[in-house]
């Protein structure tokens, strides 16, 4: 076995990484800021992804679809936040995962009777087609994008959350949202902006991810299950855990792919089991998070 191969491989894994991040950034996120852990965050990144297909279909432009849905789905989790969660936040913490739990499966089988259960595929925009030479073999330039996207988002993300008024108070919150209330913050406000925006980065994951799968009801599932794996080895609320362990968990299953494909499946689930052996907080998590 060459070392092209294994290189190709290893950059097959950050470009599958790249779109775990993005699910696990908008799970910490809300996690973090608001004490909550979403179990339809799965569901709203196949909502995503149909709503990338349904206006890239009306629009005749991927480019639409990549920048409405996200959007549009981020306003939907607002509406989430506001009318079915915010009355919840002062009930034990299993209310709100049951509700999202629940929310899940309703969402799901809302877009299985609009767009039926059966697969649809969205195809790779022209301009993102073909392969690229990176000196050490071909790769799809279309995941090459992902990672430059992916890449970009964390870049905006970091510049909004260290060097903007609201990012501040962001962090603050987090740490105690009751003195923001004592020096006047609007935190109720700050809280639906948060949960639109970890909705809006999970969207923009499905969108993203559609044209390399084929968009269909049950595609959250998975992608729930490796966020929350992403999440729990990185530190339940640590976005700097979420992106490093994103990174790891790609590059694990994509080696482990090459080596021994019948463990691919499952070798996620053992890394974070060491992990939570060595470190039940995650590799950047807070005791008190855990």
């Amino acid at each position: 076995m060459d070392a092209e191969l294994i290189a190709m491989q290893l950059f097959s894994g950050v470009a599958l990484g790249a779109i775990m991040i993005m699910v696990a950034l908008g799970l910490s996120i809300i996690f973090g800021m608001l004490g909550v852990v979403n179990f339809a965050h799965g569901a709203l990144f196949m909502v995503g992804a149909y709503a990338g297909l349904w206006i890239a279909s009306l629009t005749g432009s991927f480019w639409w679809g990549l920048l409405i849905a996200p959007l549009a789905v981020g306003a939907l989790g607002m509406l989430i936040e506001r009318v079915l969660i915010r009355p919840l936040y002062k009930r034990s913490v299993d209310d709100p995962l049951l509700l999202t739990f629940g929310l899940g499966y309703v969402l799901v089988e809302a877009v299985r009777i609009l767009f039926g259960s059966d697969g649809i595929p969205f195809p790779t925009p022209p301009q993102l087609a073909g392969v690229a030479d990176l000196g050490i073999g071909f790769f799809p330039i279309y995941r090459l994008f992902v990672v430059g996207v992916v890449a970009l988002t964390l870049l905006l993300l970091w510049l909004g959350l260290e060097k903007t008024k609201f990012g501040l108070i962001v962090r603050a919150g987090a740490k105690d949202p009751q003195i923001m209330r004592v020096l006047g913050v609007d935190i109720a406000t700050v809280w639906l902006l948060v949960f639109g925006l970890g909705v809006a980065l999970t969207a923009l994951g499905g969108v993203l991810a559609a044209p390399m799968r084929n968009v269909n009801p049950e595609m959250g599932s998975l992608v729930l299950a490796e966020a929350f794996v992403v999440t729990v080895i990185g530190g339940m609320g640590s976005l700097v855990g979420a992106v490093v362990a994103g990174l790891l968990v790609g590059v694990a299953i994509s080696m482990t792919a090459l080596f021994a494909p019948e463990m691919a499946t499952i070798v996620m689930f053992a890394l974070m089991a060491l992990v939570l052996l060595v470190r039940p907080q995650g590799l950047f998590g807070k005791p008190t998070r855990a």
